[in-house]
């Protein structure tokens, strides 16, 4: 068997509350871990870290942030981007204004601030739901926008409203390098992908599931509603603000208001969908599907169908390709590529046994 857990006894609670419970998966979590760090930096270039993983990365972290809320909360929202900007201008501002603050302790404080205004967009959250709820986010997204447009003390009063990277100095180290700005985004992303899987299976992760699948039969049993959607909405911002200082910070490098705009927030949303809702691991698949299937296509426009497809609809045929695969993961395969991998796992418990 590949994939065998016969004989893996849990005889402690310590150990029942392991994040990999089997040793397959914590063997191949701290390979995974050892080959992120110590040999990508080595074998990448360039391109592959400011074009590929750095953008897929804080897209990841990003999608983590809105799958707390959506995926395991059960709570819409189209606000994610405009939590994404609030948590870039105010890690911007907060290094700019506060001499010697850290350059991570301006990040947390940048996904605090952001909690904040998604706790007060979250606050509609205690009396509607659904359709109604995403549109009252979506009312975040044009808020936050116009907010950061019309007033010229978040971008330090720069004319063109655009937010400048300040050097990346971690603990006296230079991560402005590609390798660097990778690896700072790397150990942030990992350190809250963690906290997100320890969260999601504690006693506020099964609260949030409660609501999701029923509010009122949670509240029967004694599960504080309000308690638990705003914190819901505080824990998704705050990832959703540490993603946008990363965003700007490590990937652009400058960032102005309308980067973080409603086509950001859809985008998101594509990739809880296609990875798969009320899954850690789908937001990695999911992100990984986002930024690579637009370098495929471009590729295979420049060679195999040469000629066969005009440049200029390109992106055209991108949105085309993107709106067929949500409709199709939507229908065939609600849980996204994450039920794949999940299907993949179970029958390779009973391999070479028929499944």
């Amino acid at each position: 068997m590949l994939y065998r857990e016969s004989g893996q006894f849990i005889s402690d609670y310590r150990a029942d509350r392991r994040i990999f419970r089997l040793w397959q998966e914590r063997l191949g979590f701290y390979l995974l871990l050892v080959f992120a760090f110590a040999v990508v930096p080595f074998i990448a270039n360039d391109y592959w870290f400011s074009a590929i993983l750095v953008p897929f990365l804080v897209l990841s972290l990003a999608g983590l942030g809105l799958n707390l809320l959506t995926g395991y909360a059960g709570q819409l929202s189209l606000g994610s981007a405009a939590f994404m900007a609030v948590g870039a201008f105010a890690a911007y501002n907060f290094h700019l204004r506060i001499e010697g603050l850290p350059f991570l302790l301006s990040f947390v404080l940048g996904g605090i601030t952001a909690a904040g205004v998604g706790i007060l967009f979250g606050l509609p959250s205690l009396r509607i739901k659904g359709f109604y709820l995403l549109v009252s986010t979506l009312a975040a997204q044009f808020f936050v926008q116009w907010v950061l447009t019309s007033f010229g003390w978040f971008s330090n009063n720069n004319s063109s409203g655009v937010i400048t990277a300040p050097p990346l100095l971690v603990f006296g180290r230079d991560f402005s390098s590609p390798a660097g700005r990778y690896l700072l985004t790397l150990a942030v992303v990992v350190a809250l992908a963690l906290l997100a899987r320890n969260i999601v299976r504690s006693e506020l992760g099964r609260h949030w599931m409660a609501v999701r699948d029923m509010d009122t039969a949670a509240a029967v049993i004694g599960i504080p509603i309000l308690k638990t959607k705003l914190l819901a909405f505080a824990i998704s911002s705050f990832f959703l603000g540490v993603a946008g200082a990363l965003w700007a910070f490590t990937y652009l490098g400058t960032v102005e208001p309308h980067g973080f705009d409603l086509t950001r927030s859809f985008q998101i949303l594509f990739i809880i969908i296609i990875g798969g809702m009320g899954s850690i691991l789908g937001n990695f698949l999911g992100a990984a599907f986002i930024v690579l299937l637009p370098i495929l296509l471009s590729n295979l426009s420049g060679t195999v169908l040469a000629g066969l497809i005009d440049p200029g609809q390109l992106e055209n045929l991108q949105k085309i390709i993107f709106g067929g695969l949500i409709v199709f993961f939507l229908i065939k395969e609600p849980f996204g590529l994450a039920r794949l991998w999940q299907n993949f796992r179970e029958r390779s418990r009973v391999w070479p046994l028929r499944y």
